[in-house]
C-alpha cells in the first residue's frame, strides 16, 4: 500500500553507475574516472538522509544504463500523472522504458509526448513552492519549448518558461531550486536576460537567494528540499548562513563522483507526490 507520508521520492541504486560517455561539460575528461565504490558510499549516505525525512521507493539499476541513477529525469510527476521524459541524447533514450514501467506499476498514468518533442522531466520542470499551480520550465539545452503546451494540457497548471544560456547548467535543476515558503535558490548567470526579468518579477526580492559561481559549480542549487531541510552537496559559509537565517537546515553530503557525470542530490531523486 502506498504511504501517506507528505514526502515520497524515487531513487535508483548506483550498481551500474559510471561516466561512460560525454553528453555534458562536466563529463569532459571524466570517462571511466568515477570511483564506483565511493559513489556507492556517497549514494548510501544520501539515501540514509532522505529516508530520515521521506519515504524512498527504489527502482532496479540496469546494466548498460549508467545514468538511470539520475531519477529526476524519469518524468514530471503531478498528482497521479507522470509525463514521461523524451531524452535528447541517444545514450539516455533507452532509460525511458524502464522509468515508464516502474511509474505505471506504482499506479501513475504515464503520458508520453508526441515524437520529436524533447523533455527531460523534473530536471527541467520544477514546481514553485509558494504555489503548486506554477511550474517553472527550463529549456535551451535538453528540453524544447514546444513541450510547454503539452505540459499545460496534461497537468492543467501555469507554465513559466526560462531560457538557459550556460551549457554547464544544462538542466534547470542544476541552477534553480524552489524552496518551501516561496523562496528561490538560483544562479542568475545561468539564464538569459528575459528569464532573469521574469524571475525578478515573479519572486519577491526577499525570497530570492542568489548563489555565487563557487556555490553554483558545487551544485548548491541541485538540492533536495524537504520542508525546512535542504540536502545538498556543498554550500559556502555565506550561503549556509543566509539559508539558516531564513529558517532552513542544511545537510551537506558530498557527491563528488556523481558530479563527474553532471549531477548531485536533486538529480538522484524524483518527487513522487507533487500535489
Amino acid at each position: 500500500m502506498r504511504s501517506t507520508n507528505e514526502f515520497r521520492f524515487l531513487m535508483c541504486p548506483p550498481h551500474h553507475f559510471g561516466v561512460e560517455y560525454v553528453i555534458n561539460p562536466w563529463m569532459q575528461g571524466q570517462v571511466n574516472a568515477a570511483d564506483q565504490e565511493l559513489a556507492c558510499r556517497q549514494w548510501m549516505q544520501f539515501h540514509s538522509f532522505m529516508s530520515n525525512y521521506a519515504d524512498v521507493a527504489l527502482m532496479p539499476a540496469v546494466s548498460g544504463l549508467p545514468d538511470l541513477v539520475f531519477t529526476a529525469n524519469a518524468a514530471l510527476v503531478y498528482r497521479q500523472v507522470a509525463v514521461l521524459s523524451s531524452f535528447r541524447c541517444m545514450e539516455r533514450q533507452p532509460e525511458a522504458q524502464y522509468y515508464a514501467e516502474w511509474l505505471s506499476s506504482d499506479g501513475f498514468r504515464v503520458e508520453t509526448l508526441p515524437s520529436g518533442i524533447l523533455f527531460e522531466g523534473a530536471g527541467d520542470a520544477l514546481f514553485d513552492r509558494g504555489s503548486n499551480a506554477l511550474l517553472w520550465f527550463g529549456y535551451g539545452f535538453r528540453s524544447s519549448e514546444t513541450a510547454v503546451p503539452h505540459l499545460k494540457r496534461s497537468l492543467d497548471v501555469e507554465v513559466q518558461e526560462l531560457r538557459l544560456r550556460d551549457p554547464r547548467f544544462y538542466h534547470l535543476d542544476t541552477c534553480f531550486c524552489p524552496l518551501e515558503g516561496g523562496y528561490l535558490l538560483y544562479y542568475p548567470a545561468a539564464f538569459d536576460g528575459q528569464a532573469n526579468e521574469v524571475i525578478q518579477a515573479r519572486v519577491p526580492a526577499d525570497r530570492r537567494l542568489v548563489v555565487s559561481e563557487e556555490d553554483a559549480i558545487h551544485f548548491a542549487c541541485n538540492a533536495v528540499n524537504i520542508g525546512k531541510k535542504i540536502i545538498l552537496n556543498y554550500a559556502t559559509r555565506d550561503l549556509a548562513a543566509r539559508l539558516t537565517s531564513h529558517g532552513f537546515e542544511l545537510i551537506q553530503t558530498r557527491m563528488s563522483e556523481f558530479m563527474k557525470a553532471g549531477g548531485s542530490t536533486k538529480c538522484l531523486s524524483l518527487r513522487l507526490n507533487e500535489v
